[in-house]
């Protein structure tokens, strides 16, 4: 096996003295594992911190076999890394696409949308730039992985208008009139993900409930659930930042 491309750095994880298997998700072979020498030493720990962006040439002799790879620095976003929530952003972001992803399978929407979430997170430190990104990047891993919401028509009266609230149960979206009798065991649907753009403060904190509900539900269980808590950090330090309160995104249940 040989693959020679631009990655983004996903994880990394202490192997041996001095090494380290870094996780890699890239635009064609998905998320690769690879064992790098030296990982820990001087040089290269500022190489690869999560979200950089690196020139990666991974090598093994079998496809079994876990790669070693010699990574080149493209772009860095060690700066971002003194700021706390850009960098717990960062560290959600791609500890998700490590922990959710299976290795060596082909994701370039994801990768694109990873791609596009950092850059955005770079351009607008403030969550108010990114946070529609955000949410729009964890429902497309949700959908990429097989749980995807269908957010096309009501659930009750098949109208694809004035969609506003989403069943916490089957994931389909519901609209304002068939949604009034329910109140707030719906979760909300802010108009960005469905029309694209950016939101309000609340919009984001909305569509962060929206999202969470389902990681939570059908993809972060049992092992992978501990990734959860720089979930939870992130939301937090968004919630003050948008001056909404330190737990703004509380779970509901019931639901159509």
């Amino acid at each position: 096996m040989l693959i020679e491309t631009d990655a983004i750095v996903c994880g990394l994880r202490a192997h041996g003295e001095h090494g380290a298997v870094v996780r890699l998700m890239t635009p064609r072979d998905g998320l690769q594992a690879a064992y790098v020498r030296g990982a820990r030493g001087r040089r290269m720990r500022p190489v690869l911190l999560a979200g950089n962006v690196v020139q990666a040439r991974l090598r093994a002799r079998t496809e079994g076999q876990l790669a070693q790879a010699e990574v080149e620095l493209v772009h860095s976003r060690a700066l971002l890394m003194s700021e706390p929530l850009p960098a717990a952003a960062i560290e959600w972001a791609t500890v998700l696409a490590a922990t959710a992803l299976p290795e060596a399978q082909p994701y370039p929407r994801l990768h694109a949308a990873l791609d596009g979430l950092l850059s955005a997170i770079e351009a607008a430190p403030s969550a108010s730039g990114w946070g529609a990104a955000l949410v729009r990047y964890e429902l497309l891993l949700l959908a990429e992985l097989g749980f995807g919401l269908d957010l096309d028509s009501c659930a009750l009266s098949g109208s694809q208008e004035d969609l506003v609230a989403v069943s916490p149960r089957s994931g389909r979206a519901v609209n304002r009139a068939e949604a009034q009798p329910y109140g707030d065991r719906l979760l909300p649907l802010p108009g960005f993900v469905r029309a694209g753009g950016v939101g309000s403060w609340r919009d984001i904190l909305d569509g962060l409930r929206l999202s969470g509900h389902f990681l939570t539900r059908d993809l972060l269980t049992d092992r992978a659930a501990p990734i959860l808590e720089a979930r939870s950090r992130l939301v937090d330090r968004i919630g003050r930042a948008s001056g909404l309160g330190d737990n703004p995104v509380a779970e509901r249940g019931g639901g159509a």
